[in-house]
């Protein structure tokens, strides 16, 4: 008997194994998300601001070739992290007016195109601050508790992945408003001391499972090398990165100290040297153009200047890493999806 026990129990450890190898969702009952363009899936749309996608040829790429308000030629990696712990193709987005109360479940993006940690970069971009994001959180586990009950509300805090993405519209837009505050490093700490107290508000609302993506190296963005970088080199703006590099040296450590202060798991994602080797080697990933979008002429092309009356876009978007002068192409997220899921997504199960 003991012997037959001990038998199931290492079939259910295979198969448990074997799922999360796969990509099937074991323990993550929802994915629940936060920041800015990377993550947007739609929340801009209804919002009076300039920083929209919801038109032709965003979404080229995407099931159906909507464009559904992704700033990208398909999914981006709300989605595609969704897909990989297997919950959705898909996540919605909850300033979707369309979204019924089942649509909940499986977890939404809160983020909004164009928005940072500094509540300044709202403002200037009329769209949700990251703040009002966790506003729109609190009314999203109301909404849970009265569909659903406390106990599905509570699976859902304590065991979901919470995912913060956010930095790039600050440090690229913003710092330039706040220059008479802060030289460039007090800013750049100024947004990581940020990044630690929103994972605070976001712990006491009972989130156990976070994860904060490190800033990328928006220097190297398309429209940064066009502005910055040169007329005839259009090389990276180096400034920029640094101020990138100096958020990451302060926010990594900082989570670190939170993860073993706090219960549940909060961690650092380092993005940054991953899209930079990307942009630095191309080839090495299967792209062939990484210093300008493939939307329009790529150079500063971006929201409605990237449209279906421009007749420079490219035909094969997944050679590009960026689909406009600012945001990656899904090929180029799912490069990036992927190399790091493998890396941090145990820690979450």
């Amino acid at each position: 008997m003991k012997l037959q026990i001990l038998c199931l129990a290492l079939v259910l450890i295979a198969v448990e194994a074997n799922a999360v190898k796969q990509g099937i969702n074991v323990t993550i009952p929802a994915l629940i998300v936060f920041g800015d363009s990377i993550m947007d899936t739609g929340n801009n749309n209804n919002l009076p601001t300039l920083l929209k996608c919801n038109f032709p040829p965003y979404g080229k790429d995407y099931p159906g070739g909507f464009a559904t308000g992704r700033f990208s030629d398909g999914r981006v990696p709300s989605d595609l992290i969704a897909e990989k712990l297997g919950l959705a193709k898909t996540l919605p987005a909850y300033m979707n007016p369309y979204l019924k109360p089942e649509d909940l479940l499986k977890g939404v993006t809160f983020a909004s195109g164009g928005t940072g940690y500094d509540p300044l970069t709202a403002k200037i971009m009329s769209v949700i601050s990251v703040w009002d994001q966790l506003i729109y959180f609190k009314e999203y586990i109301s909404k849970i508790k009265r569909h659903f009950g406390e106990e599905k509300a509570k699976e859902i805090l304590e065991h979901s992945f919470f995912l913060v993405v956010s930095s790039s519209n600050d440090l690229a837009h913003t710092y330039l408003a706040q220059a008479h505050r802060y030289d460039r490093t007090s800013y750049a700490n100024f947004l990581a001391d940020s990044a630690v107290h929103f994972v605070k508000e976001l712990h006491k609302l009972g989130a156990r499972k976070i994860g904060v993506f490190s800033a990328v190296p928006v220097g190297c963005v398309p429209l940064q090398r066009t502005v910055f970088g040169g007329f005839f080199t259009r090389g990276c703006n180096q400034p920029l990165n640094n101020m990138a590099k100096q958020f990451n040296a302060r926010l990594s450590p900082a989570l670190d100290s939170l993860d073993k202060e706090l219960d549940g798991v909060i961690l650092y994602i380092n993005v940054y040297d991953t899209l930079f080797d990307m942009i630095q080697h191309p080839k090495k990933y299967g792209f062939e153009v990484a210093d300008k979008g493939c939307c329009g002429k790529g150079l500063l092309t971006i929201s409605y200047m990237c449209n279906s009356l421009n007749p420079f876009t490219c035909s094969n978007s997944s050679a590009y890493i960026f689909w406009d002068s600012y945001h990656p192409t899904e090929r180029a997220y799912q490069v990036i999806v992927d190399n790091l899921l493998e890396k941090y997504l145990s820690k979450v199960y």
